[in-house]
């Protein structure tokens, strides 16, 4: 499109393309004696160049925050990322924010508010080693001082492990069930939720789901610090010795599992006509069943398989929509889904946007399809 004056204007909702480089979005260049000329610029960098950073260059750090988590297959979830979160937003100019990750780390470290990031990528969701943790922890306190460590209050490891830490140091003090902090002190529930108990910030904080927003205005350094996870490795090792016997993992089949713990989902909408085929390719991935709330209206799938705000909330590593337009309620429900693939005729369909992978097409066809080539693979590797 061209004005005028022969400048040319950029459709702001131009499509961005997705490569091994991660994000491009094509920004408005200096218009000069050849034309305009277009910048394509990676999505981190863009993202980089916006926000602040929160520490200054030269800033004299007085204190310590400490953050533990564990990662998921290289990532945090938002509940650890909203923990780093209230660490950053808590921390002065003189206040250094520290990570602590139990397994890989795949994700931005400045993004998620972090200054120093230490990971220990040989623990983790995979290994049972509650000790060899504990001891590393302890050995970083010892190093650092925090003020105070912050831990999501989740349920599983990390709340187990902040528990078993404020018993091993004998802490001063700690909460958990965290659902409101600031400067000022804490607060959680008491009385079945009834009652609302404040006091100031503890040596130990554990906070609840929700209780920070994790999208914050500016970025930590984000630097790791390697020659610590060394030390501090050494340090769980000695602590692990012959402590438990791990016997390693065994993966269930997300079918077997409750829909809001499922791995794998494949989910129908109102664009699935043969619910008995969708069934079947189901069976044969060995996947959990989910549904629209339109589907589940028109009683093609049972209640406790509606995903959505008024369903269940599932973070499954794969979300596989077939015919499922995305309303709002539903798109709430898989927020914290990790890869979505949607299938649907209608391109412009929000569930289409959110996608990482849309495929624009008929559901049956496609399900049909699907069925074929999974059931000849599966034969192909049945054969002696």
């Amino acid at each position: 499109m061209a004005t005028a004056g022969g400048i040319q204007r950029i459709d702001p909702r131009r499509p961005f393309t997705l490569n091994a480089d991660g994000l491009k979005r094509i920004v408005l260049g200096q218009a000069g004696n050849a034309g305009l000329e277009l910048h394509v610029l990676p999505h981190a960098q863009v993202h980089h160049s916006i926000k602040p950073q929160r520490l200054a260059a030269d800033a004299q750090l007085t204190e310590c925050l400490l953050v533990v988590a564990h990662s998921d297959r290289g990532s945090l979830d938002e509940h650890a990322r909203q923990a780093v979160a209230a660490a950053a937003l808590l921390a002065d100019g003189a206040t250094e924010v520290v990570l602590l990750v139990f397994g890989a780390l795949n994700d931005d470290a400045a993004a998620l508010g972090a200054d120093r990031c230490i990971v220990l990528p040989q623990y983790g969701g995979h290994l049972f080693a509650p000790e060899a943790e504990l001891a590393a922890l302890t050995a970083l306190l010892d190093e650092l001082l925090p003020a105070h460590v912050f831990m999501p209050d989740n349920g599983v490891a990390d709340s187990d492990l902040g528990r078993r830490l404020a018993a091993a140091i004998n802490a001063a003090s700690i909460a958990t069930h965290v659902v409101e902090i600031r400067p000022a002190g804490l607060a959680t529930y008491r009385q079945q939720g009834s009652l609302m108990a404040r006091r100031d910030l503890t040596q130990i904080i554990l906070l609840e789901a929700d209780a920070v927003d994790a999208r914050l205005p500016f970025l930590g350094r984000g630097q790791r610090a390697e020659q610590i996870a060394v030390t501090l490795g050494a340090a769980a090792n000695a602590a692990a010795a012959g402590a438990f016997a791990d016997l390693g993992v065994k993966a269930m089949a997300a079918s077997q599992v409750a829909l809001d713990e499922a791995d794998f989902i494949v989910s129908a909408g109102n664009g699935v006509g043969d619910v008995a085929l969708f069934n079947s390719l189901a069976q044969v991935l060995d996947a959990a069943v989910g549904a629209s709330r339109v589907a589940v209206d028109d009683g093609k799938f049972e209640r406790d398989q509606q995903i959505g705000a008024t369903g269940k909330t599932v973070s499954a590593s794969a979300y596989l929509a077939f015919g499922i337009s995305g309303a709002v309620q539903h798109l709430q429900g898989i927020k914290d889904c990790r890869h979505v693939i949607a299938v649907n005729l209608d391109a412009s369909a929000p569930m289409i946007k959110r996608a990482d992978l849309s495929v624009i097409g008929d559901a049956q066809e496609l399900m049909s399809a699907l069925l074929e080539q999974v059931r000849q693979a599966r034969a192909v590797e049945a054969a002696p």
